[in-house]
């Protein structure tokens, strides 16, 4: 009787377009394939849909299970038309998600470099992650800070896998940014709270840009040297002052979000 039950609500209430279905593999052709839904009738992916979910259909045979995602409610000839690639989507979504709200580690696969950072792919999803959120480490430390050379340096990366965080994740906008430097974050944490605004912290200067240049000291600490917080003299730019590995002192100034700010003109 329960399975009556269900039975008949599906048929009373079909599936609506955008819900994910699941049914099986009855039947393929050279541009359609068609799936078993059970009560809510049969599915056909064909046309756009077909093309667009090659790479997935070759791997799938008579018999599988699969789920797609309802398009339109009814073709020209009764099947429910469904998308298997805006199924996939959807649920990459819902798992980065989750990956999301948890703080996990992930892998992101990069294909592709600009002078803003990395592109990247995560389950079939694309995203990004910007240079400034890359480990001090892969940052690209171009002195003069030149898009083409910076770009030059992270294609380097193209093809690697970097273990990364999500901090920003918008599915309506398909905005997926990413972050290497967010793994250091709980790491730096501990060191960060034996030191306060105020104090006076020596190290090496690691990287340098027009708009500051960045000082590693303590135990794997990086703060910014803002441009203004270096000279007074506006008409010099950082890269003209200081050079990587350059030993100086700076001091606290804010510790905000778990960065930190420092300055040589307030010593």
């Amino acid at each position: 009787m329960k399975a009556l039950r269900k039975i008949k609500t599906e048929i009373i209430c079909p599936p609506k377009v955008g819900e994910i279905v699941e049914g099986r593999i009855t039947a393929t052709g050279r541009s359609s394939l068609f799936l078993d839904l059970g009560a809510k009738g049969i599915g056909i992916i064909y046309g756009k849909e077909f093309q667009r979910a090659q790479d997935t259909l070759k791997n799938l045979k008579i018999g599988d299970k699969v789920s797609a995602k309802v398009v339109d409610l009814e073709s020209e000839e009764g099947y429910r038309e469904l998308s298997l690639i805006e199924a996939a989507k959807e649920v990459a979504w819902d798992v980065l998600s989750q990956k999301k709200e948890t703080g996990e580690v992930i892998e992101a696969e990069i294909k592709g470099a600009n002078k803003g950072g990395l592109v990247c792919e995560i389950q079939g999803i694309p995203g990004f992650l910007p240079a400034s959120q890359l480990l001090p480490e892969h940052y690209p430390k171009v002195e003069n800070g030149e898009g083409a050379r910076i770009a030059s340096i992270l294609q380097k990366f193209v093809g690697e896998k970097l273990k990364v965080k999500i901090i920003v994740l918008e599915p309506r906008k398909e905005k997926l940014i990413l972050s290497e430097r967010a793994l250091k974050i709980e790491k730096q944490k501990e060191s960060l709270a034996e030191y306060k605004v105020g104090d006076v912290v020596e190290g090496k200067i690691t990287g340098v840009t027009n708009f500051g240049a960045f000082l590693g000291f303590g135990e794997n600490l990086e703060g910014l040297l803002r441009a203004s917080e270096i000279s007074d003299n506006e008409s010099q730019a950082p890269t003209q002052i200081l050079k990587i590995g350059q030993k100086v002192k700076a001091k606290i100034i804010e510790i905000a979000d778990n960065r930190i700010y420092l300055s040589l003109k307030k010593i």
